[in-house]
C-alpha cells in the first residue's frame, strides 16, 4: 500500500495566518485552521496554524508525511504600498541623465544613492561602451546601503556588464545585488531599472518570511522543499524568491484565484476574496487567470513583473468604520484590530469600554486603542522622530485608549505615522464587531461589541442608544459593507468603474429601483466567494446583484489551498532580428548570436528557448516540465522563405509541478 503524502499550504494574511493540509493521492483537502498574523513574529502565527491543521487529522500527521509546503503572502505588496524597504544604492550603466530621469527613482526614493557609470550596449547587443570597472567599484564602495539595483542600457540584448557589475559588488561588499534583466526582458531600460531597486528593497522582508516559516518548519521537525507563491500564481523555491522577492507581489491574490479554481472546478468565474483587511477580485476566463502583460501595479508603481490582473480595495471584515460630519457611515480603507478580538485576548478592553461609556463628555476618540503589534517581542527596525519615539515608548504588548495616549492632534499625527511604520497597531470599531452584535458571527463572543456599538451611537446621535438604535446602527454598518462589496464585484465584471453612478447605487443598495423604474445589473459569471468573513455579507451580495453566488468547499482558506496546489512556469523569450542583407541575429538570455541563415537561426532559437524554460523551471523545483513553443514571423515583402525574415518572437513556456520531498 502506498503511504499517504501531504502538502500543506500557507497563506500569511494582513489578518490571519491560514494553513490547509492536502492530501496529494487524493487531490482533496483533509484540514484546515487559522491562526491570528503575529507581524512581531511571523512564525508564530505559521506554527499555530500549521499544528492547527494537523491536529484536526483523525489519524494525525507525521512529520514524514509531508512533502511540501508552500507559502502564499501579501508581505511583499504591502512593503511596495506602504514604502517600505531596505537601504538600496543603484547603479545604472549607460544611462543618460535623462534615462536616469525616467526612472523616476530619485523622485520616489529622496537621497537614494544613484551611480551612473559608463557602459552599456547598442540594440545589436554590441557593447556601446567598455565598462568602467574602477568608477563602479569606487562607487559601490561609497554608498551605505543593504542592496544594489543593477540596470544596464540594452541589457535584455545583452546582460554581462549586469552581471560583471554584480560580480564586482559581490567581491567589494558581499551584499546581495539585483539585475534588471533577471527579473524582466522588456526593452524600458528606465522602468527595468525602478523595478530592481524595488526588488532590492524587498530583499530582507521576505527573507525574514522565509526564516520564520524555516523555524516553523524546525519546530513541527517537517523537512520538505519550501515554496512561495509568485504574482501570477506560480511556485518558486523558496530560496530562488528570495533574490526575486518582486515576484511575490500580489502573491496573496494569486494564490485565492489557484485555490478557488481548484476548489470549485469552474473556468470562468470573477473571484471575489474579502479577507480581513482587503478585498482582492480576479477573473478567470477559459480556465485561466487574467494577467496584467504590461506589468503589475501596486502602490502607483507600474512594475514589469508579471502578475495576475487584480483589483484590490480596502475592504476587509476588519475595516475601520468612521463617522463623518454629517453622520454618514464610512468602511475603511483603514484596517484596525477588532473590538471583540482586543477583548477576547485582552479581557480588561471590557473595563476601559464601560469607562469610556460612563464619560458623559463623549468624544470620537472613545472605543479606540493602541498597542504593540501581536506577536512583537523585541524592538522594531524603522526610523522615529523624537516624538515619535517619546509616544512609542507608552505603547506595550496591552491595548492603551488612544485619547490617554495621544491627547493632542500632534501626537495623533505621531501615531498615525508610527501605525504606517507597522511600529504600532489600533483597535477600533470593525464590521466584525457588527456582526457579532447582529449575531451573524460569532468568533470572538463576549460584551465588547456592544459596548463599542454604543459609543459609536452615542457620537453620531449625541445621545446614548437603546438596544434598538444600537441593533440598527450595526444593521447599517452590515448594509454598508454589502453595498461596498457589490459595487466592487460590479467594477470588475464591467472592467471599469462607473464610480457613484446612481444606476449602481440603486442596485448595489438593494433598493431595486431608480424613481419609477426597476433596476438590475448582473455579472453574466458565477461570483466566487472566497475568505473568512465571506458567508456574513455575500449571500446578501448576490441578492442584490441576481447572481450565482459560489461557495466552495474551504471556502475560508482557499489562498491556502492555492500555495499548495499551484504549479511551477516560467517563459523564456528568444528573438531573431534579420538585417535584409543575410544576417540574423539571435537575442536570448546569456547573450547575442549571429547566424547567415534565416532557418538555422531559428532553429536554434527554438532550442535555446525551449532548453532555457525547461531548465528555469526546474531551477525553481519543478520536475518533468513539459514545454510548449509559440512562433510569429514577419518577412520582407518579397521573401519566399526564412531567409527573408526581418523578425521573428520565439516563446517557450516550461510548466512543471513541484519537485516533492516524498522519500
Amino acid at each position: 500500500m502506498t503511504a499517504r503524502t501531504y502538502l500543506i499550504g500557507v497563506d500569511t494574511g494582513g489578518t490571519y495566518t491560514d494553513a490547509a493540509v492536502i492530501e496529494a493521492q487524493g487531490h482533496r483537502v483533509v484540514a484546515s485552521a487559522k491562526s491570528i498574523t503575529t507581524k512581531g513574529d511571523l512564525s508564530i502565527g505559521v506554527t499555530g496554524a500549521i499544528t492547527a491543521a494537523v491536529a484536526k487529522l483523525p489519524q494525525g500527521l507525521r512529520p514524514e508525511d509531508i512533502s511540501l509546503v508552500s507559502v502564499s503572502t501579501t508581505l511583499a505588496t504591502n512593503a511596495v504600498v506602504e514604502g517600505h524597504g531596505s537601504a538600496v544604492g543603484v547603479i545604472l550603466i549607460g544611462f543618460d541623465q535623462a534615462m536616469a530621469e525616467r526612472t523616476g527613482i530619485a523622485k520616489a526614493f529622496p537621497g537614494m544613492p544613484i551611480a551612473m557609470i559608463a557602459g552599456g550596449h547598442d540594440h545589436n547587443g554590441d557593447e556601446a561602451k567598455p565598462l568602467d570597472v574602477a568608477a563602479l567599484g569606487a562607487a559601490v564602495l561609497a554608498m551605505p546601503v543593504d542592496a544594489f539595483a543593477i540596470a544596464s542600457a540594452f541589457a535584455v540584448r545583452n546582460p554581462k556588464h549586469e552581471q560583471r557589475a554584480r560580480e564586482i559588488v559581490a567581491e567589494a561588499t558581499g551584499k546581495p545585488a539585483t539585475l534588471s534583466t533577471e527579473l524582466t526582458s522588456a526593452l524600458d531600460a528606465p522602468r527595468r531599472a525602478l523595478t530592481a531597486v524595488l526588488n532590492a528593497r524587498l530583499i530582507s522582508r521576505v527573507s525574514m518570511l522565509i526564516s520564520a516559516v524555516r523555524r516553523s518548519m524546525a519546530e513541527l521537525r517537517i523537512d520538505c522543499p519550501l515554496m512561495i507563491v509568485k504574482g501570477d500564481g506560480t511556485l518558486a523555491l523558496a530560496d530562488r524568491v528570495a533574490l526575486r522577492p518582486i515576484e511575490t507581489v500580489l502573491s496573496g491574490p494569486a494564490a485565492s484565484l489557484v485555490g478557488a479554481s481548484w476548489l470549485c472546478g469552474a473556468k470562468d468565474f470573477i473571484m471575489s476574496d474579502m479577507g480581513g483587511t482587503t478585498t482582492d477580485l480576479g477573473i478567470l476566463q477559459n480556465g485561466r487567470p487574467q494577467v496584467a502583460e504590461q506589468g503589475a501595479e501596486v502602490g502607483g508603481w507600474r512594475t514589469m513583473v508579471k502578475a495576475i490582473d487584480v483589483k484590490t480595495v480596502g475592504l476587509g471584515g476588519d475595516s475601520e468604520i468612521a463617522i463623518d460630519l454629517n453622520g454618514k457611515i464610512t468602511v475603511g480603507p483603514q484596517r484596525v484590530a477588532p473590538i471583540s478580538l482586543l477583548a477576547s485576548r485582552y479581557p480588561e478592553v471590557v473595563a476601559m469600554l464601560e469607562a469610556d461609556l460612563a464619560d458623559t463628555e463623549g468624544g470620537s476618540l472613545h472605543g479606540k486603542f493602541v498597542l504593540k503589534p501581536f506577536g512583537a517581542t523585541a524592538a522594531l527596525n524603522a526610523e522615529v522622530n523624537p516624538r515619535e519615539a517619546e509616544l512609542l515608548a507608552l505603547v506595550d504588548e496591552r491595548p492603551k485608549p488612544i485619547r490617554k495616549v495621544a491627547v493632542s492632534s500632534a501626537a495623533q499625527r505621531a501615531l498615525a505615522s508610527l501605525k504606517r511604520k507597522g511600529l504600532v497597531q489600533t483597535g477600533g470599531f470593525t464590521p466584525s464587531d457588527a456582526a457579532h452584535v447582529l449575531g451573524l458571527q460569532d468568533n470572538w463572543p463576549g460584551p465588547a461589541a456592544e459596548l463599542a456599538a454604543k459609543l459609536m451611537v452615542r457620537f453620531r446621535d449625541m445621545k446614548l442608544g437603546d438596544a434598538a438604535r444600537v441593533q440598527g446602527f450595526c444593521r447599517e454598518v452590515w448594509s454598508e459593507t454589502v453595498r461596498r462589496t457589490a459595487k466592487v464585484i460590479l467594477d470588475t465584471a464591467f472592467g471599469k468603474s462607473f464610480g457613484e453612478h446612481e444606476l449602481v447605487d440603486a442596485v448595489c443598495s438593494g433598493r431595486g429601483n431608480l424613481g419609477l423604474a426597476r433596476v438590475s445589473l448582473s455579472p453574466s459569471v458565477p461570483v466566487v466567494a472566497v475568505g473568512g468573513p465571506v458567508r456574513v455579507y455575500y449571500q446578501e451580495v448576490g441578492k442584490r446583484l441576481g447572481c450565482e453566488m459560489v461557495f466552495p468547499p474551504f471556502f475560508d482558506v482557499a489562498n491556502a489551498v492555492g500555495a499548495a496546489t499551484g504549479v511551477i512556469a516560467q517563459v523564456v523569450t528568444v528573438t531573431v532580428e534579420g538585417d535584409g542583407s543575410g544576417l540574423f541575429r539571435l537575442h536570448g538570455p546569456q547573450g547575442t548570436a549571429v547566424f547567415t541563415s534565416g532557418p538555422e537561426a531559428l532553429a536554434a532559437a527554438e532550442a535555446l528557448a525551449r532548453s532555457a524554460a525547461a531548465e528555469a523551471v526546474r531551477q525553481l523545483g519543478a520536475e518533468e516540465p513539459q514545454v510548449h513553443v509559440s512562433m510569429s514571423k514577419s518577412r520582407l515583402p518579397d521573401a519566399v522563405d526564412d531567409n527573408g525574415l526581418l523578425e521573428a518572437k520565439i516563446r517557450a513556456e516550461a510548466i512543471g509541478r513541484p519537485e516533492t520531498g516524498q522519500r
